[in-house]
Formats: structure tokens, sequence, C-alpha cells
């Protein structure tokens, strides 16, 4: 499946990619740095009921959200990390095996901490304000 949207209809792009991965819940995040990883979990995020603040966990490596049905969202990045030992004492595989949904952006860094399940998502730049997601399904 593929979804090409832009910054004025990422929020239904949001809405149509809950719709198709409903039943998944760990989401490999790929794609180039500033390709807009961040921004459509982002989306997702507020499609998904979110009201805290979302902001990218670079430094934080683990943000932890709640909707207004008080499900757990985890939005992960491993870009710091050096390899899985790092993510693993970071607390990585309690999020991604907890059954809550969790985005994770760039996933090869540990890619043998996760789940067999795990949907790849890859995310690529068009054109200065396009970018296609690619679901693994």
């Amino acid at each position: 499946m593929e979804l090409n949207f832009t910054s004025d209809n990422i929020h239904e792009a949001a809405k149509q990619f809950i719709a198709a991965t409903a039943h998944y819940n760990v989401f490999a995040m790929h794609g180039d740095m500033g390709a807009g990883k961040t921004t459509f979990v982002h989306a997702v995020c507020e499609a998904m009921g979110v009201k805290d603040n979302i902001s990218s966990p670079t430094f934080s490596i683990i943000n932890q959200y709640t909707n207004q049905n008080k499900q757990i969202i985890y939005h992960i990045d491993l870009y710091r990390l050096r390899d899985e030992q790092e993510a693993m004492h970071a607390g990585i595989e309690d999020c991604l095996y907890s059954g809550n949904k969790c985005f994770v952006e760039w996933p090869n860094r540990a890619p043998g901490i996760f789940p067999d399940d795990t949907l790849h998502i890859t995310i690529s730049t068009i054109d200065m304000n396009t970018r296609k997601l690619k679901i693994n399904l």
C-alpha cells in the first residue's frame, strides 16, 4: 500500500494509515533524515486522539503518550543509539513487546530486537511538499 501526502492532507493520510494497519502494534519507520517520519507520527498520534504535547524523541529516545481512551502510544527514536545492546539497556524491548502501539524511527540501529510481526513503513521525499508512505503489508 502506498499513500502520497502533503502538509495539507497529512491528517487524512494518517486516518487512512490507522485504518489500514489497525491489527499491528509495532511500526518501524524507515526514511532519510528530513523525510517526514516524525511529522507523520505526530499526525497519526493526533488522529489516534493524543492530546499531549507530541514532540520528537531524538533526545529522550522514548516518548510515551496516552490518548482519550487511556491507550498508551510509544514514539521511539533510535538514531542516537549505537546498537541493539544500547537499545535493550534503554528499555526499548519493554515498549516493543508491551502490546501498545509503538512507532520507531531509525529501526536499522537495532534490527534484531523487533517482534516478527513488526510492520515496516518507508517514507520518502517526492518533492519539497509531497511525501510517499509505503506500507509493506
